[in-house]
């Protein structure tokens, strides 16, 4: 089956109203992705209920994603099977009568408890010999150039071609929650910079985070550090660097993290969620890359901006690794802050100009 684009999708059955679970990865910045699926599903079935397994952790992008009628919030430990638990969630997909599961982690254990739950219909690629956990398998992953083309072609019919293009995530955040988050935090009305130092694995983090936020603050600037507890000490750094505009709103819960990003004039991120928070919340975007490919990383809905390391390409880039072990970091320290000062400008002045 030959599609151009998510519009010649077929739409079927709409009278069919059995639900569909799908099963994301628990990263933040791929279970954004995820919402691609979603939306392939929406089209194929406009009237059948879509809900999503999540982490306490990603579970507050559930109330911000379209067309998902509500997240199912369980943590299983990632270094052990734990039977007992993996019952405990089948019983409970059990009692939500799903027709239909999705299980994009190519793991035996992310399919236990949908084939535990007797999900009639559970649809997956091969990985881990996964026989009878599921039963629509798919096959084909490695001709699959991309992280998102391996998850959302799982939401075509089997055998259907990938599409050029996909439907983007979307984060829909209420502009009363926005208001709401500013006022609790007590923060100004003028242009915010939004910046998200962190990222799983510390090659991928940008050097200069501390330099930029003072350069944006002496320019007028409000600058906001966005992340997680594990970001709490960089955040420490940069305030200190930036002076009194800096604020440090690093915390534990996921929900302050996106009306961050959506409160922001302009994001600048590493290769990391926020980023793809961001962008599916439709804030300008920068995004920062080193270590890892943006054609296969960046988000769908498009960066305003892609840093890279423009000096000179280096013989090692990009190496997808977490940890640099080649030329000292320089895919990341060759980029200027001066560099990203600019470009956020030329950023915030075309967003104005609109």
């Amino acid at each position: 089956m030959n599609i151009d684009s998510i519009s010649d999708i077929e739409t079927q059955d709409t009278e069919d109203t059995r639900p569909i679970l799908v099963v994301p990865y628990v990263w933040i910045g791929d279970f954004v992705r995820g919402h691609t699926v979603v939306r392939v599903l929406r089209k194929r079935w406009p009237n059948r209920p879509i809900d999503l397994l999540t982490s306490r952790l990603c579970a507050p992008l559930v109330d911000y994603m379209p067309d998902v009628r509500a997240g199912i919030v369980f943590d299983l430990p990632r270094s052990r099977l734990a039977l007992a638990q993996q019952q405990a969630l089948a019983a409970e997909l059990r009692s939500r009568n799903y027709a239909t599961a999705l299980v994009l982690p190519r793991t035996w254990k992310a399919a236990l408890a949908p084939a535990l739950a007797g999900i009639p219909e559970r649809v997956g690629f091969f990985g881990e010999v996964r026989f009878g956990l599921i039963n629509a398998m798919r096959w084909g992953e490695k001709r699959q150039p991309r992280f998102i083309d391996k998850n959302a072609i799982l939401a075509l019919p089997d055998g259907a071609a990938r599409p050029p293009e996909w439907p983007a995530p979307q984060l829909r955040v209420p502009a009363d929650d926005i208001e709401r988050w500013r006022q609790a935090n007590g923060l100004g009305r003028g242009p915010a910079i939004a910046l998200g130092p962190g990222s799983v694995g510390a090659s991928k983090r940008w050097t200069y985070y501390p330099q930029a936020a003072q350069l944006f603050a002496e320019h007028g600037f409000d600058v906001w550090v966005v992340g997680g507890p594990g970001e709490k000490a960089l955040a420490q750094e940069i305030t200190a660097a930036g002076g009194a505009r800096v604020r440090d709103l690093t915390g534990t819960d996921l929900r302050n993290g996106i009306l961050a990003m959506a409160a922001a004039s302009v994001a600048v991120t590493n290769d990391s969620g926020l980023m793809h928070i961001a962008a599916a919340i439709g804030t300008p975007t920068m995004g920062i890359f080193g270590p890892t490919d943006p054609y296969l990383w960046a988000p769908l809905n498009g960066l305003a901006a892609t840093v890279l390391q423009t000096k000179s390409k280096l013989s090692c880039q990009p190496c997808q690794r977490t940890v640099c072990t080649m030329n000292d970091h320089r895919c990341m320290r060759d980029i200027a802050p001066e560099e990203v000062v600019e470009i956020a400008q030329r950023v915030l002045a075309q967003v104005s100009a609109r």
